[in-house]
């Protein structure tokens, strides 16, 4: 590992916040702070923690010695000056002194001391930066010193490379591990920096730069010491010849771990994401994985991300996945019933009172295929599988040298169910359609990107399907989707983008298949060629998308929910609208096809009739034409209607949301139209 530190970057940063009336200490802190989260390799999402000491002015003027240390659930690599919170330092050192405080106590308190009391909770490891007598501490958890110390002998491994620095048995974060930390440093004061056994390491400095550095020679002393073991410990299984796709998979996988609410078709689903490489294919490759993904984490706070362990799964064979679907369900059965036990056993041990979260794993490692990751959110997904892909290397590294040796199971249950965690975990509401995946067709502009954004709004992780592949994947960066050009006309091209949305997400829970367009004309003037493109676009698009759609919605077996736009024209047919109208009428019948043949799936069928909403269809120049031959103004022509109101995108869109909802509505038409008799469905 290598300093990454720039001299020129440092000073802009510094000056730039400095002239923002920054503390230039706390400045110099952020520098540091991000340079060192930024690294995966030293910690992961809100792991590790920096301090530095120095003196704000208070509100009666006078100067105050200051800790300003992370705040807790903040991330080092973006963490901004508010995100180190100031805390008055003599007060925080004194609490070391107490016999005993309890985490609640011990954050109460620390929250007395902040100079601002509308600043984040403090670090729980904040009594320990104080205690240091340095100005700078910089705190990771590297996963080459992690790989040392989680071994049989990582304590000699330790003392071996590192002779002048403190060891730490591992106690646990917080008050406890503050006094371990205090007594150990007072008994050797001259160390060059302290280690934490199956937890991480600090380094210091009254200098940033030295402090940082320290950091990197440390960890690449300690990267050359594992670069001497075997880099590829493992015996691999004998693959099959054809593996499964993750696409084919991974609706599978998300199926078996939807947890059953107690509502009919409403499961609370998690999100999917895969990851490949060399690496971690050998891990999942490896002869003795199920065995490796049991011993535990390779840091404390992994347990929160990906619980204790996750599930070994065999390779699937693709295109005969049935059986392969039953290992996982079984596999997951049995998950849950040891982690029933887990909790059980470990609630008594600490006197009962905990409440069990959900026994779902969050992590499977499919031999052939790589790992995949389970979260409420795409990025609570994407958090786990880093935090996966860190334990494994810290796992093939450990095992390079000698073997991994995790925690007991008793330290992860502490962390798991600490009471500093457990009040994280019941400050976080999820949205309506939180955890459900949503495709959208046509979605590059219009009422498609309108019902995207509505869908995102509520929660869903959206996928953009568009034909405009530039529109299309802009608005997906913008709205935090996946943007996908397709012409849904295509029946291999439509396939090709539903299975890169189950790769992506993990699978498919909403269908707005709303792609469209008005093709004009009297059918007996109309050319054949145009009434074809009309039914190409107007129904087989809808058919060959809905089709990909449910039969990944089925290897799910959660049910699903698709929603067709069949427009106005479907039940009030216009003059001169033949080849628009009839293809939107035929869509109806498909829409009431499918809610027929897959109700029984948990899968609804409906549609929404909308009129005259400006769109990429309705332009304000057609609006302009259509109210001049009826002798309008074009704002009495769009009010129309029987409530006198304009209709917008957005009335729209909420009825598609709506329908993608409803648990019991199926084969069902909601029109938004202002009122119009003739479109009326009863």
């Amino acid at each position: 590992m290598e300093s990454r530190w720039d001299e020129s970057e440092f000073a802009s940063v510094v000056e730039a916040y400095v002239g923002k009336g920054v503390n230039r200490d706390l400045a110099i802190r952020t520098y540091t702070t991000r340079l060192l989260g930024q690294d995966p390799e030293l910690v992961l999402h809100g792991g590790g923690n920096t301090s530095v000491k120095t003196a704000f002015t208070d509100r009666d003027g006078a100067s105050v010695d200051v800790l300003c240390v992370k705040g807790s659930g903040w991330d080092m690599g973006t963490i901004q000056p508010q995100g180190l919170p100031a805390v008055r330092l003599e007060p925080l050192k004194a609490m070391v002194g107490f016999n005993e405080l309890s985490d609640d106590e011990m954050v109460m308190l620390q929250r007395r001391l902040l100079m601002d009391p509308n600043a984040p909770n403090p670090s729980v490891e904040a009594i320990l930066h104080g205690l240091l007598p340095f100005r700078h501490i910089d705190h990771t958890h590297a996963n080459a010193i992690v790989s040392l110390t989680n071994e049989p002998h990582g304590e000699d491994l330790i003392r071996d490379l590192f002779p002048n620095s403190i060891i730490v048995p591992y106690v646990m974060p917080g008050f406890l591990l503050a006094k371990a930390c205090d007594a150990a440093f007072r008994a050797n004061p001259n160390g060059d920096g302290m280690i934490l056994l199956k937890h991480g390491i600090f380094t210091w400095s009254d200098d940033s730069r030295t402090a940082y550095e320290d950091m990197i020679a440390k960890i690449d002393q300690a990267e050359r010491r594992l670069a001497r073991g075997r880099p590829r410990p493992f015996t691999p299984v004998e693959l099959p010849v054809a593996v499964a796709s993750v696409a084919e998979i991974a609706p599978i996988l998300r199926g078996a771990i939807a947890i059953d609410t107690g509502i009919e078709g409403a499961p609370k689903r998690f999100v999917i994401e895969h990851r490949t490489s060399a690496k971690v294919l050998d891990f999942c490759n490896a002869e003795t994985v199920k065995s490796l993904v049991t011993r535990g984490n390779a840091t404390p706070e992994h347990v929160i991300h990906i619980k204790r362990f996750g599930i070994a799964l065999p390779a699937p064979v693709s295109g005969s996945l049935e059986e392969w679907g039953l290992v996982v369900v079984d596999a997951v059965a049995a998950y849950q019933a040891e982690y029933r036990a887990y909790f059980e056993r470990n609630n008594a041990r600490v006197g009962g009172g905990k409440t069990m979260l959900d026994p779902m794993p969050r992590v499977f490692y499919v031999a052939g295929v790589g790992l995949f990751s389970a979260g409420a959110t795409r990025k609570n997904a994407i958090v786990g599988a880093d935090v996966a892909e860190a334990t494994i290397d810290v796992i093939t590294n450990a095992e390079g040298i000698e073997t991994f040796e995790a925690l007991s199971e008793a330290d992860l249950f502490d962390i798991e169910y600490w009471s500093l965690e457990q009040v994280k975990l019941t400050k976080q509401v999820e949205k309506p359609l939180t955890r459900q995946i949503a495709v959208v067709t046509g979605a590059a502009s219009g009422l498609g990107l309108a019902v995207a954004e509505a869908l995102r709004a509520e929660g869903a992780e959206i996928a953009l399907i568009d034909i405009a592949g530039e529109a299309v994947a802009r608005e997906a960066k913008r709205l935090g989707g996946l943007g996908i050009a397709c012409d849904v006309t295509d029946p291999a091209d439509v396939d090709a983008a539903i299975a890169k949305v189950a790769g992506h997400f993990g699978g498919v829970d909403i269908l707005i298949s709303n792609a469209g367009a008005a093709f004009q004309g009297r059918l007996v003037d109309v050319p054949e060629e145009t009434f074809r493109k009309a039914f190409d676009l107007n129904f087989w698009a809808h058919h060959y998308v809905a089709r990909a759609a449910v039969r990944v919605m089925e290897k799910q077996n959660t049910g699903g929910a698709i929603v067709f736009n069949v427009s106005k024209q479907a039940v009030n047919p216009g003059a001169d609208f033949g080849p628009y109208g009839t293809s939107k009428a035929a869509l109806m019948a498909l829409m009431r096809q499918y809610a027929i043949e897959h109700g029984a799936s948990g899968i609804t069928s409906n549609a929404v009739n909308a009129d005259r909403i400006r769109t990429g269809l309705m332009t304000d120049d057609m609006v302009k034409e259509r109210s001049r031959a009826r002798g309008l103004t074009p704002e009495a022509y769009m009010r129309g209607n029987l409530v006198g109101r304009e209709v917008t995108g957005a009335d729209v869109a909420a009825a598609f949301v709506h329908l993608a909802k409803a648990r019991a509505s199926t084969g069902a038409v909601i029109t938004v139209d202002g009122g119009n008799v003739a479109a009326m469905m009863r």
